[in-house]
């Protein structure tokens, strides 16, 4: 028996862009990742950045307390202008109220010297937002704890707001008295001087790798058109005169 001829299949008519969805791979979603900077440090309101600023605080608050806490015990305990030798004439306690700044600079001026600690307070609070090292936090814990420990004695003591005058307790041989306050001070100032001399910056980064990292870029990609072009010229011609066309 013969089959009798029926109606031919149609082909199915492939839809445009069915074999480009098919052949692409799915790509898993990626949520929103946190900004960076180039040298690796999140950028302001992270939480490492945070922390920093948690750390500053800390630290100021801890010197502004053993400030005050000393010039009370001072205060209630010292007799002014007597001196108590702890180590002979190199260091001792002696009370004095000091109008002006270390030295006994700027005698007279105290007004003048609230401002300049307002000032830097005001300054430390704002750049503590790009805190990104350790060092950098350290020495501006230190110093705004310092700048508040005298600023504290200008607004409250006598004679009067913002002319007040710093106790000072810790007599150092016959050069000046100071106190906890000018410790932090010094000492702040110490470590900002050896940041900027390593190149430390107030995030973290160093000097000089932004520079070093461009270089390095730049030189890559210069090796890379390199590799480029000598694989093109040798896929062009092969031994022979024959030409590399398939």
């Amino acid at each position: 028996m013969s089959r009798t001829p029926g109606p031919e299949p149609v082909p199915a008519t492939p839809q445009p862009g069915a074999a480009e969805s098919a052949a692409a791979p799915v790509r898993p979603e990626v949520g929103p990742q946190p900004a960076t900077a180039r040298d690796g440090a999140p950028v302001p309101g992270g939480g490492p950045r945070r922390r920093f600023v948690t750390g500053l605080v800390v630290l100021a608050v801890a010197t502004l307390a053993l400030d005050q806490a000393t010039k009370a015990w001072a205060l209630a305990t010292l007799e002014e202008g007597v001196r108590r030798p702890l180590l002979g004439d190199l260091l001792g306690l002696q009370l004095l109220f000091n109008p002006g700044a270390a030295l006994g600079i700027a005698t007279g001026t105290t007004w003048l010297l609230t401002v300049v600690a307002i000032t830097v307070v005001v300054v430390i609070v704002r750049v503590s937002r790009r805190l990104g090292s350790r060092g950098w936090t350290v020495a501006l814990g230190l110093l705004l704890g310092g700048a508040l420990g005298n600023l504290v004695d200008r607004m409250i003591r006598e004679p009067g707001v913002a002319r007040g005058h710093v106790v000072d307790f810790i007599a150092y041989a016959d050069w000046f008295v100071g106190n906890v306050a000018d410790i932090a001070i010094v000492v702040a100032a110490g470590m900002l001087m050896l940041l900027s001399l390593l190149g430390i910056r107030l995030d973290g980064s160093r000097e000089g790798r932004g520079e070093d990292d461009g270089r390095q870029d730049g030189a890559a990609e210069g090796d890379g058109g390199a590799a480029g072009d000598g694989v093109g010229g040798a896929s062009a011609d092969v031994p022979g005169g024959a030409r590399a066309d398939g």
